[in-house]
């Protein structure tokens, strides 16, 4: 169940919390300020936000008291037939499928009737610690419908086999809408309500975190929050014990003659999950290997999974690979929050050194951190990677990267070109030949960050800028493209490509990328050549494969490339040398806000003076370029993400500046991606952010809000509180990234890439606005730039907003202090 899984991932989140904070702390990675902050500024924001925090979570209490009550409504009458010659159910059917639910609802009533006058009626004195206190305290109600709930289930789901009457009554439940909401009545399943207990309790607990988070130590709620807090969390450590068996990580012992190759982590996909197998590639034999459980104390040793030797291995042609199970792709925003998680864990680890905290703290950051990478390690690799024995069984693994699955496959092709013999290992030689795995490995650690000694380099945080200027060495003419590959949080990604030269030996490219570095230390560029027959489909992932014409990487070493020069290369494969050159903008660099000395133009001037001068609602650059990519570049691969030439961008602002007559002419002849980037520009070089230097500290405080419906509530009424040309501006953009997401299959930009290009573009405060105590690079990365793309993913993700209604409609309650 969908849902299930939804709130053991509400479980996971809230223990994890309790994991590395006392209650009451702030565990939030993205917030830069603590509960108990003095001055009457943040007393008074604090304030603010605990009431955004309880209104969204009444709005939500009410939504569920209507669940309950849809839930309770066909007990009467079924109890009234269990009397009756013809009953629906028995009395004690009816007893187990709605037990506990009257004294929940019964409990959530009182508490809402107590909880909404306080709101309603708000004022600084407002106390309500003690209705969350006695809340938590009548959690032995929920332990109680928790233990019954599977037989509650297995009990309807029997009826409803059995009984056509309560079948239908069970599968469209009425429950009521909102007071203020249009919808009157929803249909939902007797099996999603049952399931709404479950799940509640874990909301009202990430509520307490964020109410704790804005309530000051010396109010008189603060001990009773926490109090609750504390009955809350220990509550879901007891149900959630049994749900998530904790993953346990082992390593190898022996040697023997056979040379070793390679090896390396790789990910395999067996019986329709993801397994994580270290791959041995020998002289004459590739083996598949996993870590074996071992007693504490004993040699730790690979377990063998599967051997192929190398005389009955082929690789199949895409066209001859039989179709495989759908490889199931973990959606971008999901990796990202992972990698948010990871960067916060990180940023956490570094404080506690600093400030010469407990090992113990430090080591169960670790931990988490260790786990959080192993999943990413584990979800992230897509590109399928397919070995065929020739005596019938198909193995495939997933990787990261086309260069690695080039290396692999090219190290194995070159073994094979030796006189090889077929042959099966006895029981003892397969023993011997994978204990000897342990020592001649020569990658020992899963290739996670966590793994990594202190003192080896942390990579580069910013901005790589590429140009792939041109290329030589080709035989014989060809259709030619370039990508490029940089490695991020243990594994490489591709994050650019040239367009396709056609037909020459001496592809002259000359394409500018803007690559961003999250701890990067290598680059690799791969040359291609393209391939348009239709006949060579790749059964895999349905993509025609390309012939890679050489690779190459290159060490971003800091000190050669954090100048602000470019520097040229020029990287050699197989005969092929591909000159480049690259420059390094580190985060904070890039976003510099400095006004413009010349009020007459554009750039650098404040949006409200543009609008005024216009006498329009958005400025004329934004519905300009905006009207451009939509007509001619909505279908361009990594629109946004693709760099323009910086040139074209530099004329296209001084055209702008000028306000030249000349514009829509330069436009329509102007490549695509200069007017996108001529449009990031503009948002980038604004005096201050389009969501405003006053908001940004709400933002961030807003996006942390665990529970959704105080989210919902506190990012409305940020937006509400934006001057009108800047929401007006806002929403405008929003709507234009909406449809340039809608066309992702062909553009490849999700709404995901769209908020990583966008949101530290409209949200980064000016220069004088952040100096944030943060210094290191990865903390900067972590804290800000994260929550910068998680804010407009979330206005990204949300259905479609109207400034009349937006100005018009306060969410259940008025959010005015």
């Amino acid at each position: 169940m969908e849902e299930e899984e939804e709130a053991i991932g509400y479980l996971d989140k809230v223990l994890e919390d309790e994991d590395d904070s006392e209650p009451g702390t702030p565990t939030s990675p993205v917030s830069p300020f603590s509960p108990g902050e003095k001055g009457e500024r943040d007393a008074g924001k604090g304030l603010e936000m605990r009431k955004l925090v309880l209104s969204g979570f009444l709005a939500s209490e009410e939504i569920y008291i209507n669940q309950l009550e849809a839930l309770l409504l066909p007990m009467k009458p079924l109890k009234a037939t269990a009397t009756t010659s013809q009953p629906v159910l028995t009395l004690q059917q009816i007893e187990t499928i709605f037990y506990k639910i009257q004294d929940i609802y019964e409990i959530h009533k009182e508490f809402y009737d107590s909880l909404c006058p306080k709101v309603q009626q708000w004022d600084s004195n407002v106390t309500m610690g003690h209705l969350f206190q006695k809340l938590a305290s009548q959690l032995g109600v929920y332990k109680a419908f928790v233990d019954n709930y599977k037989i509650a289930l297995e009990t309807a789901e029997k009826c409803s086999q059995s009984n056509y009457q309560f079948q239908k009554i069970s599968e469209e439940l009425k429950v009521k809408g909102p007071k203020d909401s249009k919808e009157s009545h929803t249909s939902v399943t007797m099996e999603a309500l049952l399931y709404k207990p479950i799940d509640r309790v874990t909301r009202s607990t990430l509520v307490l975190h964020d109410l704790l988070k804005h309530t000051p130590a010396d109010h008189p709620d603060y001990p009773l929050l926490q109090d609750a807090l504390r009955i809350s969390q220990n509550f879901l450590s007891s149900i959630n014990e049994d749900i998530d068996p904790r993953r346990t990580a082992v390593t190898t012992p022996k040697g023997e003659t056979r040379q070793l190759v390679k090896d390396g982590f790789l990910v395999e996909l067996s019986e329709g999950s993801r397994k994580l197998r270290h791959v041995f590639l020998f002289t004459d034999v590739l083996l598949c290997a996993k870590l074996k459980k071992t007693a504490v104390g004993k040699h730790q040793q690979y377990d063998c999974k599967w051997y192929v030797p190398l005389a009955d291995l082929v690789f199949p042609s895409p066209e001859e690979s039989e179709h495989c199970p759908q490889v199931h792709v973990i959606p971008d925003h999901e990796l990202e929050d992972m990698k948010m998680k990871i960067s916060a864990i990180k940023s956490e680890v570094q404080k506690e050194k600093a400030n010469k905290g407990q090992s113990r703290a430090i080591e169960r950051l670790k931990k988490k951190m260790f786990e959080n990478e192993f999943w990413l390690l584990l979800n992230s690799p897509a590109i399928p990677f397919r070995i065929h024995n020739r005596n019938g069984k198909s193995y495939l693994f997933l990787l990261s990267s086309d260069y690695e699955r080039s290396e692999w496959r090219e190290a194995i092709q070159r073994l094979q070109k030796k006189d090889l013999q077929a042959f099966v290992l006895s029981s003892v030689e397969l023993q011997v030949l994978t204990g000897s795995c342990f020592k001649l490995r020569t990658v020992h650690n899963i290739p996670v960050t966590s793994n990594k000694d202190d003192d080896e380099s942390p990579g580069l945080y910013g901005f790589l800028h590429v140009i792939v200027h041109s290329a030589k060495g080709f035989k014989q003419s060809a259709n030619l493209y370039c990508t490029l590959e940089v490695d991020s949080f243990g594994y490489f990604v591709s994050k650019a490509k040239t367009r396709v030269f056609r037909d020459t030996t001496e592809p002259q490219w000359n394409e500018e990328f803007e690559i961003e570095l999250e701890g990067s230390q290598s680059l690799r560029i791969l040359c291609y050549e393209k391939c348009y027959d239709k006949t060579k489909l790749n059964k895999d992932n349905n993509e025609i494969v390309d012939k890679i014409m050489g690779k190459g990487q290159i060490q971003l070493d800091p000190q050669a490339v954090q100048t602000k020069n470019w520097h040229m290369d020029v990287i050699e494969m197989n005969g092929i040398k591909v000159e480049f050159s690259m420059k390094f903008t580190s985060r904070d660099m890039s976003l510099k806000r400095t006004p413009s000395k010349k009020q007459t133009g554009v750039f650098g001037v404040k949006i409200s003076v543009v609008t005024k001068r216009e006498r329009s609602k958005v400025p004329y650059i934004v519905r300009q370029c905006i009207e451009e990519v939509e007509k001619r570049g909505i279908e361009e691969v990594g629109i946004y993400r693709i760099s323009g030439v910086a040139t074209d961008i530099q004329a296209l602002k001084a055209v702008f500046d000028a306000n030249n007559k000349d514009i829509l002419v330069m436009l329509s002849d102007m490549d695509i991606n200069a007017i996108a980037g001529t449009l990031k520009l503009y948002f980038r070089e604004l005096p201050e952010p389009l969501l405003t230097d006053r908001l940004y500290p709400a933002f961030m405080e807003g996006i942390a809000l665990s529970d959704p419906a105080a989210k919902e509530n506190c990012m409305m009424h940020l937006l509400r509180s934006l001057p009108d040309p800047n929401l007006i501006t806002f929403l405008f953009l929003l709507e234009h990234l909406k449809r340039v997401a809608e066309k992702e299959p062909i553009n490849k930009m999700s709404l995901h890439n769209l908020a990583t290009v966008f949101g530290p573009t409209l949200l980064r405060p000016s220069e004088g606005e952040s100096k944030v105590h943060l210094t290191l690079a990865s903390d900067i990365w972590s804290h800000d730039v994260m929550a910068q793309v998680q804010v407009l993913l979330y206005y990204l993700q949300h259905p479609p907003i109207s400034f009349t209604e937006l100005k018009r409609n306060t969410l259940y309650f008025s959010t005015d202090v």
